[in-house]
């Protein structure tokens, strides 16, 4: 303990950067704690796969809202009064999840949620910059990661094994939030609050001239992973029972988990080596994950499952890495978060719209089939953008020189410098 501290840089505040690492994971946790329970959701209350895939991308949308409107508002008001509106937001959301009756009550749980975890995550993602300017960035990617695996494999476990399934995490989380509530009073304020509250509430989303073409070169490797991590977290479990005929809540919750934690490890692996190189990995193994991925639902083989989640996640991290490494260097300073909030448009975009398709495809012909289809989809956009880097490369202009990576995951602190 004390040899940590003596080699803790002199402006970090390592109790601060714990403690926003933390409630950084916790929103995500929760965030990911309904995808174990969307099976249980559909038997007791008949819900069909295009209602369940819109109750996760409502969420998604509701995020994306709050990171393009209130994304800076720390900037103005502060870090910890922020955070704190956002935990009591989050409170709000739990308590719909505990006392709901149908769907309509998921529907609001949801909206209400991702706002709370959009306002939060860049509340926080400024936070942890500030409490240490060099580890804050990489808690900030890892944290979220970290905690939606905890959040699929700890609901998957009260859900197979705990009492009142469909309430009981949420009771917990409820507790963890009231906890931080508490905390975050004690924290040191670190914001230099600026002027213009009522400008920054005005979404600016465009795309610098400077990295357009990399933007778009790149697209469809970044639109591919958004499309495979929004069909973990709304399908995967039932694909799991359909694919395997094991009707384990624990079992769903575990396969997304693998797919989170082996993106961390890519993320906080590869996080020094140039851009360029980090796609070079993470992008063939998202068409190797997959690939994989598909023979163990056709085979109805769990460690192949488990096997093409893996290379599927560490794709997965790798590429968002290379994505993100790629296109910010490009950009000038001040027009950096204009830039994220186009590259998180995308990203949830995505996220969301292709899971409800998916949903609706499901319905109609089945989740195999869907699968298939949703895999097709993903290989082609990963090979439109592996041919695109061969063919028009990705290197910036002479004038800017490429940075080391600063791993940021969308929806963590970027905005922030709006």
């Amino acid at each position: 303990m004390s040899s940590t501290s003596a080699t803790a840089p002199a402006n970090s505040d390592l109790r601060a950067l714990r403690f926003y690492g933390l409630t950084l994971g916790a929103f995500f946790a929760a965030s990911a704690a309904p995808t174990p329970l969307y099976r249980l959701y559909q038997e007791v209350w008949a819900i069909s796969p295009m209602l369940i895939t819109l109750i996760f991308a409502i969420y998604a949308f509701s995020l994306l809202a709050a990171l393009l409107i209130v994304g800076s508002i720390s900037d103005h008001v502060g870090r910890r009064p922020a955070i704190a509106v956002a935990l009591v937001v989050q409170a709000v959301a739990l308590v719909l999840f505990i006392f709901a009756e149908n769907v309509w009550f998921l529907l609001a749980a949801r909206l209400v949620q991702g706002f709370a975890t959009g306002a939060a995550a860049s509340a926080l993602g400024a936070a942890l910059a500030d409490a240490d300017a060099k580890r804050g960035p990489i808690v900030n990617s890892l944290s979220p990661l970290l905690g939606m695996t905890v959040g699929a494999l700890a609901t998957g476990a009260l859900v197979e094994y705990g009492p009142q399934p469909m309430r009981l995490v949420y009771a917990l989380l409820l507790v963890v939030v009231g906890v931080q509530f508490a905390l975050v009073r004690t924290m040191p304020e670190t914001a230099s609050l600026r002027p213009g509250l009522a400008a920054s509430l005005r979404p600016q989303v465009r795309v610098p001239a400077a990295a357009r073409r990399a933007m778009a070169i790149i697209a469809p490797i970044n639109i591919s992973l958004w499309v495979l991590g929004g069909f973990y977290l709304s399908l995967m479990p039932s694909l799991i029972v359909r694919a395997t005929g094991q009707d384990s809540q624990m079992l769903g919750g575990a396969v997304v988990a693998a797919l989170m934690l082996s993106g961390a490890v890519a993320v906080f692996s590869l996080r020094q080596l140039p851009p360029a190189r980090v796609l070079s990995l993470g992008a063939p193994a998202v068409f190797a994950g997959i690939l994989a991925l598909v023979a163990g639902v056709h085979t109805g083989s769990v460690p192949v499952l488990f096997l093409g989640t893996v290379i599927a996640g560490v794709g997965f991290g790798a590429s968002f890495l290379g994505c993100l490494g790629t296109i910010i260097p490009l950009a000038p300073a001040d027009q950096r978060a204009e830039l994220l909030s186009a590259f998180y448009v995308e990203s949830y975009l995505a996220f969301s719209v292709p899971a409800i398709v998916a949903g609706s495809l499901a319905g109609a012909i089945g989740i195999e089939r869907t699968t298939d289809i949703y895999a097709a989809i993903i290989v082609l956009l990963v090979a439109l953008g592996l041919a695109g880097r061969q063919f028009f490369g990705l290197q910036p202009r002479p004038a800017v020189k490429q940075a080391p990576l600063q791993p940021v995951v969308p929806a963590l602190g970027e905005c922030s410098e709006r």
